[in-house]
């Protein structure tokens, strides 16, 4: 009995509002980390290379745990997953903020990466679309992204005017006590997952991978989602101090990713609406191919602080908008029983891409002494995942299309 009336408030529009406020949380205390490069290595001495190896280990670890993470919430629900990685999370802000040693700070990027895997878009979007008719996925996770944009929008700003207040180490300490307001919103999310392979039958591990393994529109996908993680992570962590390399304030920098994270309110759940009336890898192509666009008119048009923020507004429409739709894409292609190990999967190929955005960006900075040639790199990739994604055709897989067959 009690069971059941725990079970009977966690409503669909619950669940995303607890899944949508709890990424907002998340994601927006990820999105401060580059406000701390200069501050960090100024204090301690490093190059930039020293916090841009940190933060490309972080978003490396993320990935290589989240399809273990995804696993987890699929087989014993979200919500457990998701508390688990708090505690994790908020860890590791706190030794982030006691770090003044190069293997402390490593260590801290290993800790926060782990708990990102549990508390971001992989876990909550799986729980989402399984509370979800298949009508609405698009949207839900459109909206859930939207929302959880909000957190980037708000805490940017105010990251940057604790850290001038109060310093980095006592900010560091006060986005850990937020970042512990996560675990009470899990308990929105604590499901209890069908039993959902094919006819009633859980999956193993092995069947769920070698099936989307096989399957070419899943390869082609996580491809293309490589080149959005070296995209969110090269800006998120090397833009504040380009721009402040060419004499615009840190303020400047923080607002322009503030405004990204704006505007991406707007993208991500115009992305989710797109994605229920077309095809999910057109929208893809189209939003990869603009972010080409975007890069490129950047880096040639001259650099004012006004120039600074159309690019974080333009960023912010194509910024996230990729999640719901990749997501989306999955499970057209699985279903949503598995929806989180597959979420990983694809989100692994995206952290190995954000791993190369962070740290390339600091290896050639120190080489080079400009940004330039991996602003360049970028405009190529956005190229190259836009036409990774046109032949993509969202046909479920044949097990989903003889479920009597394979529940005989």
């Amino acid at each position: 009995m009690e069971r059941n009336e725990r079970s009977g408030w966690r409503t669909p529009a619950r669940m995303l509002a607890a899944g949508a406020a709890l990424l907002a949380i998340s994601l927006g205390i990820r999105h401060t980390f580059g406000l701390f490069l200069a501050p960090m290595s100024r204090d301690n001495g490093w190059t930039r290379e020293v916090f841009a190896l940190a933060m490309a280990l972080q978003n490396l670890v993320w990935g290589a745990a989240q399809p273990i993470a995804g696993r987890l919430a699929d087989r014993f629900g979200a919500g457990k997953t998701i508390l688990a990685g708090t505690v994790l999370y908020v860890a590791g802000l706190v030794l982030m903020s006691q770090a003044h040693a190069p293997a402390a700070l490593h260590g801290a990027g290993v800790l926060i990466g782990l708990g990102l895997s549990g508390t971001t878009m992989a876990v909550v979007f799986g729980a989402v679309a399984r509370s979800t008719p298949p009508s609405r996925r698009s949207t839900a996770m459109g909206i859930s992204m939207a929302i959880g944009s909000l957190g980037q929008f708000v805490m940017l700003p105010g990251a940057l005017q604790a850290i001038d207040a109060i310093g980095w180490a006592p900010t560091l300490l006060g986005l850990a006590a937020l970042g512990a307001l996560i675990a009470p919103l899990s308990s929105a999310l604590f499901e209890r997952p069908e039993a959902g392979g094919a006819g009633g039958r859980v999956l193993s591990l092995r069947e769920v991978l070698g099936e989307a393994l096989s399957h070419r529109g899943f390869w082609l996908l996580s491809f293309g989602f490589f080149v959005c993680g070296f995209h969110v992570v090269f800006i998120a962590t090397h833009l504040p101090a380009y721009l402040a390399d060419r004499g615009l304030s840190p303020r400047i920098g923080a607002t322009v990713l503030a405004l990204v994270g704006l505007f991406n309110i707007g993208g991500s759940y115009l992305a989710g609406v797109l994605g229920e009336r077309m095809s999910k890898p057109a929208v893809l192509a189209g939003i990869y191919g603009l972010r080409a666009v975007v890069l490129a008119a950047f880096v040639l048009a001259p650099l004012t602080e006004w120039s600074a923020y159309a690019f974080g507004a333009a960023m912010g429409v194509l910024w996230l908008s990729t999640v719901p739709l990749t997501n989306g894409t999955v499970a057209a292609f699985f279903g949503v029983s598995n929806l989180s190990t597959l979420g990983g999967v694809v989100f692994f190929f995206h952290q190995v891409g954000a791993f190369l955005g962070g740290w390339l960006g600091g290896k050639l900075y120190v080489v080079t002494g400009s940004y330039d040639a991996v602003w360049w790199l970028s405009v190529g990739l956005a190229v190259g995942a836009a036409l990774l994604n046109v032949p993509i055709r969202e046909v479920p897989a044949a097990r989903l299309l003889r479920p009597a067959a394979e529940g005989a």
